[in-house]
């Protein structure tokens, strides 16, 4: 398993009402199935056992009697399993009836939750059977029906389960209903430690409930910065007043990695990343950590799973960790910034294009300036700051005109983006103005003695800082400000001329990675009236990403792409995201890179038309991040305001306080264990 990992399952067998044979006998089928699929935690429905709609014959104690018998027997089928088994049953303890949720491993029960809060409203009547249970965790002596063995079993709510050989999985159960009130017992289980929680549940179907119940367990996940897996009764319970359609469920921090069919049985498996909880718990200094006399309260049961599961890997073999994240049982979005969803995509391109223009706004409004000054290129990020810039001024009712766009071609313009800067300009109502840099870049070439033919970087430099020059000035005549055009992802790989295009009085694109910035402009292109901006918008978008500060080809094309030397944006749009978001080894973002950009991970998800990288290519571009992105801090530490718009940001003031002499020796000796040839940088 891929470090940091665990394959979890939810199980919805067919049963019938009050038939515990049969039913664990289709309990013991699904034990077996998920043990071939490497399931570590397997979840059952609730009162799977009997059944949850046996009403009053729950007052019979044959019912009862064959009930525990089946338990311990489905115990049994676990041993020498590596795998925990949640199962639902009802249990008889000290006179009383009790709902519960009973883990099992290796041959024995482990311990019994039994259920809080037991409806008695609409269509339920549990009180009539069960009694609540209780926090405080009591032993009680259980003699095995199959195997004749005594043992005490911790019996109560607050129960964690603690794997040995596996740190990060801790779990904790709650029950149906549990999920459903204000305070549910899993807020308490996880401020004692718990990392995964599992759901015995038996929910029946009303018309828009399923959407409910997704966005219940979906949120739980996310308030509580855990794996949820909840898994719901379906075929075969009673339908004398109500019908139970399954929809499991299994979430991860506000994430849904699987969801059951509806109104269907099934075997679902997902692969729960338990590395990630960690550090989401250990970022997030609201999230308060384990209160010492709180878990008191707790009874901690270990166990281990004696097999070689999730944990981290000190050694591992490139071969070996590509096969596991192949194997990985949930998808992996390559483009972690860029919604997939039409529709979802469309909204967050409008919520950013907002907030965006509403920091601009901010700033013109406080300083009383109603001019702006733009370097226009026709590319892509400049496009977006000029789009943000006109939205801003709408919302001021300051005239477009009072936006001042400059083109400045060089010695890399191509007529196709001076043509489309133009265009742009023209179509969005602002201010156009030229200002050719050839004669300056030459009269300084020739002050610091350099040789045009050299085009070193002294070459490309000289016209970036000589543009920045010229739109600074335009300001001051204009009493203006110079909105910076730079994205996030320029920030990180430290693409960007010090002083030169680096350097604005307000940066609207700070936020915004290159991926999502093409979908930005292709948003406006899809929803603008105007077809000449949409056309002109389209051919931007599909303009290969250049600064243009080498002379074109022969025929006029642009020579000089981006990508070509720093590498695909999307990768490292992908490796930003986890080594930011999740502060993931290069080892996992690797592996999680080989996933998400394999063919089948990508048709999965019904992404027909995705780029595929192979490992060296992945390997490449993941150590030239890391150079870069190291090394290239000190640009970071002083760049100029702008807006943060999503949970990556670089800001030096905001989310990201790094020191710019920080080495970055420990993860490139990392990648290099990954038993590659090291490559020089």
């Amino acid at each position: 398993m891929l470090e940091g990992f665990l394959r979890v399952a939810s199980a919805t067998p067919k049963i019938q009402v009050a038939d515990v044979s049969y039913n664990k006998e289709s309990i013991v089928g699904y034990i077996h199935k998920a043990e071939e699929q490497g399931v570590r935690l397997l979840v059952f429905p609730e009162l799977v056992i009997t059944a949850y709609t046996c009403q009053d014959l729950f007052h019979q104690t044959l019912l009862i009697d064959n009930a525990m018998k089946a338990l311990d027997e489905i115990a049994h089928e676990t041993k020498g399993k590596s795998m925990m088994v949640v199962v639902g049953t009802p249990y008889r303890v000290d006179h009383k009836l009790y709902n519960c949720a009973a883990v099992l491993h290796d041959g024995r029960i482990l311990a019994l939750i039994p259920k809080k809060n037991l409806p008695n409203y609409s269509e339920f009547y549990e009180r009539r059977w069960f009694t609540p249970g209780v926090g405080k965790v009591r032993h009680i002596t259980h003699r095995s029906q199959a195997t004749g063995e005594s043992y005490d079993i911790p019996f109560g709510m607050n129960i964690l389960l603690s794997a040995e050989d596996c740190p990060d999985f801790v779990l904790a159960c709650e029950i149906c209903e549990d999920i459903w009130v204000p305070d549910p017992p899993s807020t308490k289980h996880v401020l004692a430690g718990a990392t995964v929680i599992a759901n015995t549940s038996a929910s029946d179907e009303t018309v828009g409930k399923d959407s409910y119940r997704r966005e219940l367990i979906r949120s739980a996940s996310a308030r509580l910065v855990a794996a949820y897996v909840y898994t719901n009764a379906g075929d075969g319970e009673s339908s004398t007043d109500l019908v139970f359609g399954g929809q499991d469920i299994i979430a991860e921090n506000g994430t849904i990695l699987k969801e059951g069919k509806r109104f269907a049985t099934g075997l679902y498996v997902a692969d729960i990343d338990l590395e990630r909880i960690r550090q989401e718990r250990e970022r997030m200094t609201t999230f308060p950590g384990v209160d010492p006399e709180h878990r008191e309260n707790y009874e901690i049961v270990t166990f281990r799973f004696d097999r070689e599961i999730a944990g981290l890997v000190t050694a591992v073999d490139r071969d070996v960790l590509e096969r596991d994240a192949a194997s990985l049982c949930r998808f992996v979005d390559p483009k972690p910034f860029v919604p997939g969803n039409i529709l979802e995509r469309n909204q967050r391109c409008d919520e950013i294009f907002t907030i965006q223009a509403l920091g601009l706004k901010k700033r013109l409004e406080h300083i009383g300036c109603k001019s702006a000054v733009i370097g226009i290129s026709g590319g892509l990020d400049s496009t977006l700051a000029l789009l943000v810039t006109a939205r801003a001024f709408d919302m001021l009712g300051i005239p477009r005109e009072n936006i001042t766009s400059v083109t400045m071609p060089a010695f890399g313009t191509t007529d196709r983006t001076y043509h489309n800067a133009v265009t742009l300009t023209e179509r969005l109502h602002a201010t156009l103005r030229e200002v050719n840099i050839k004669a300056a870049v030459m009269q300084h070439f020739r002050d610091i003695g350099h040789d045009p033919e050299d085009h070193s970087v002294t070459y490309e430099n000289s016209q970036a800082r000589e543009r920045t020059q010229i739109l600074m000035d335009i300001a001051n005549q204009t009493n203006g400000i110079v909105i910076g055009t730079g994205d996030l992802s320029e920030l990180a790989l430290g693409w960007a001329t010090y002083n030169g295009d680096h350097m604005s009085m307000y940066a609207v694109n700070v936020g915004v990675p290159k991926t999502l910035v093409r979908y930005l402009v292709k948003y406006v292109a899809d929803t603008s009236e105007d077809k000449n901006l949409s056309d002109c918008l389209n051919d931007i978008f599909d303009t290969p990403v250049s600064p243009e500060l080498l002379p074109p080809t022969g025929d006029g094309q642009i020579s000089q792409k981006t990508e070509d030397l720093v590498g695909p944006y999307e990768l490292h749009d992908f490796f930003l995201y986890y080594i930011l978001r999740f502060g993931f080894s290069p080892k996992k973002v690797y592996a999680l890179a080989i996933k998400a950009f394999s063919k089948e991970n990508q048709v999965s998800a019904g992404i027909e038309d995705g780029d595929v990288y192979d490992g060296d290519v992945i390997y490449k571009w993941l150590n030239k991040f890391y150079w870069r992105f190291f090394s290239q801090q000190f640009k970071r530490s002083c760049l100029p305001d702008g807006p943060k718009v999503g949970s990556v940001a670089v800001s030096p003031r905001g989310d990201l306080r790094m020191p710019s002499d920080a080495a970055v020796r420990i993860w490139i000796d990392e990648l290099y264990k990954l038993h590659f040839e090291p490559i020089n940088n």
